[in-house]
């Protein structure tokens, strides 16, 4: 199965529309770098393996 690599800032257009968003382009740029970062930190995150023990706790008590 081929993987799609996502164009962020095209997403960030792409959303900023879908909510009505009034983008300003002087934000543009920083917006998709934070994105950017956001991706990377969320596939750090998912590349995590769980020992197969761990189970999801049914309710989250701090």
């Amino acid at each position: 199965m081929e993987e799609n690599e996502l164009d962020v800032k095209v997403y960030v257009e792409q959303m900023a529309l879908l909510v009505d968003l009034q983008l300003r382009n002087e934000y543009k740029d920083g917006v998709v770098a934070n994105f950017e970062r956001i991706g990377n930190i969320a596939k750090l995150v998912n590349e995590f393996e769980l020992p197969e023990e761990i189970e999801a706790a049914p309710v989250f008590e701090p």
